[in-house]
């Protein structure tokens, strides 16, 4: 069997929505010390929609798959669904990461958390901490 997905080569060889966008609505940037890995969300959003959303990734393939399969899932999609994103989703939709890459998909939904959170934050809006965990990574992590 191999190692990776059809899906995450492809989404690593050509992976969608890479770019900033000038002005975002929220941007949130997550990385680890330890895999090296560091992401940047950047979300366009308009009547509680994502209109757009955009990343920029260093790291390996794994990341930037986990990145571009992260923003298919949210580009369109009301705040509301963006927060229910997990990296276990993000895992599932690129038909599955080795172990020891998972971390990859766990920071894939931290930096979109993260973006929300800027977005709220940039303007006022009162939300649920608890939506928001500490940023983190696995310890498998390498």
């Amino acid at each position: 069997m191999a190692l990776y997905s059809e899906k995450v080569m492809d989404h690593f060889r050509n992976p969608r929505n890479v770019g900033v966008i000038e002005n975002a609505s929220g941007v949130g940037e997550v990385g680890n010390a330890k895999c090296g890995d560091i992401m940047t969300m950047y979300l366009q959003i308009e009547n509680d929609i994502i209109v757009d959303v955009k990343f920029e990734t260093f790291g390996c393939g794994s990341a930037i798959a986990s990145s571009s399969m992260a923003t298919e899932l949210i580009k369109g999609k009301p705040i509301s669904e963006a927060l229910q994103l997990t990296n276990k989703a993000v895992a599932e939709a690129l038909d599955g990461l080795p172990a020891h890459k998972l971390h990859c998909s766990v920071l894939a939904e931290e930096a979109i958390k993260s973006a929300l959170r800027d977005y709220y934050d940039k303007n006022g809006i009162a939300y649920d901490a608890s939506l928001f965990p500490a940023e983190h990574c696995c310890e498998d992590c390498h």
